[in-house]
């Protein structure tokens, strides 16, 4: 699994990395962020491209896990 984190980014940069990490094509990515907005738009970018997405709250900070297949 593809663990990046995107902490201390704000829109569009988090979108850009996990964009970027999807071209590999791998089937599951971990992405840490720390603002409601970059959960958002993460979530709903990862759901366009075919991933299941859960979300971990923990201290203001989000847990992506994003699965494919």
């Amino acid at each position: 699994m593809t663990q990046l984190d995107a902490r201390g980014l704000s829109c569009p940069e988090p979108v850009i990395m996990i964009r970027k990490a999807m071209l590999k094509g791998d089937s599951a990515y971990q992405m840490v962020v720390d603002n409601p907005a970059s959960k958002e738009n993460v979530t709903r970018y990862a759901q366009h491209q075919g991933y299941q997405v859960r979300v971990e709250e923990r201290d203001g900070e989000y847990t992506l896990t994003m699965t494919k297949g």
